[in-house]
């Protein structure tokens, strides 16, 4: 056996390896493009029907839009859950997600996306993008943003009144291509 010839395993077992990890590299990189993604996990039923429930709330993300929060394509906002939901005109939901909201909250009700500005600094001194204004309390202005750098905000400092509900880079981009000026908003407990 030539030299050459033990050679070749093992420039193709290297040549295999460099396949492979430029494969992860590139699927690692579609999934970072998509950003974060909706889980949605399915509960188990309890063993015993006499089980406890726990104290911790559930961790999977409610999917379902609550009651009472209107029909046809509109954006719903939960004040408890501090959650959101894009729904389309057929009442399905398109995109849900957590939101940061400020120390301000808009009362239950009905509203409407009167203005939209791609970008301002928000009243915590934060550069945010995607702003889409719709009501007002305690004399601020109340809208839904994210952070230009995607990051969540800190806590409010004490005292302080902020109207802005952020969240996600991501899902600021959704809510921006989703919602235009006179998308109705539904405000719930």
């Amino acid at each position: 056996m030539t030299v050459a010839a033990r050679r070749l395993p093992s420039s193709v077992w290297v040549t295999g390896l460099t396949l492979g990890a430029v494969a992860v590299v590139a699927a690692l990189a579609v999934q970072a493009e998509q950003g974060p993604q909706p889980h949605v996990t399915a509960a188990k039923p309890s063993p015993h029907a006499s089980a406890k429930p726990s104290a911790k709330p559930s961790q999977a993300p409610e999917t379902r839009v609550p009651d009472g929060s209107g029909s046809g394509r509109r954006v719903v906002y939960s004040l408890g859950q501090k959650r959101v939901w894009l729904v389309d005109a057929s009442g399905q939901t398109r995109r849900t997600f957590v939101v940061w909201p400020g120390s301000v909250s808009p009362e239950p009700g009905s509203y409407s996306v009167g203005e939209r500005d791609d970008a301002r600094t928000g009243s915590d001194g934060v550069a945010i993008e995607h702003v889409m204004f719709f009501a007002t309390g305690s004399g601020l202005s109340i809208a839904f943003s994210n952070a230009v750098d995607g990051s969540s905000p800190p806590p409010a400092a004490s005292g302080a009144k902020t109207g802005g509900i952020r969240m996600s880079k991501a899902d600021g981009t959704a809510l921006w291509a989703f919602g235009d000026t006179g998308t109705a908003v539904t405000v719930v407990k």
